[in-house]
């Protein structure tokens, strides 16, 4: 069963996200306080916590943090780049995503990336758009639907 490792936020651009116990998700907006929630096709961020575990293999001298690739949500139990795009994913007991895209482009200046020389995010992070509200909390599950 796949559930939450830790939800992450962050109130402003460029900065760093921070653990949050919870979130509330908003249709056509995403994590409500988030820098990056809007109307727009990359509502809140995903990646699998086997992602950080094998770039962590890779470092060591930095010791990663949730939140450190700028993922909203890590989650464990499921390989989150392996979802196609358009699958629906019941989170917590109310909020349903849909996937939408499968990596990004990666910032040149990503701290990470400069100090491993790679950087997980743009191969294995998983963007959603909320299509159904709910308020999510570290410890729930994911559900494919």
């Amino acid at each position: 069963m796949a559930i939450f490792a830790a939800i992450c936020s962050s109130e402003k651009k460029g900065t760093q996200k921070h653990l949050v116990p919870e979130a509330e998700l908003k249709v056509d907006w995403g994590i409500v306080g988030d820098a990056h929630a809007g109307n727009w096709h990359r509502q809140v961020s995903l990646l699998s916590r086997s992602s950080v575990e094998r770039m962590q293999e890779k470092l060591s001298s930095y010791r990663l943090k949730p939140g450190d690739f700028a993922e909203n949500i890590l989650v464990d139990g499921v390989e989150v780049k392996a979802l196609p795009i358009g699958q629906k994913l019941r989170l917590g007991a109310q909020a349903v995503v849909e996937v939408t895209q499968i990596g990004k482009e990666c910032h040149h200046d990503c701290v990470i990336r400069q100090r491993a020389g790679d950087c997980v995010m743009p191969r294995e992070g998983v963007f959603v758009k909320v299509i159904h509200s709910g308020v999510i909390h570290v410890g729930d599950t994911v559900e494919q639907i």
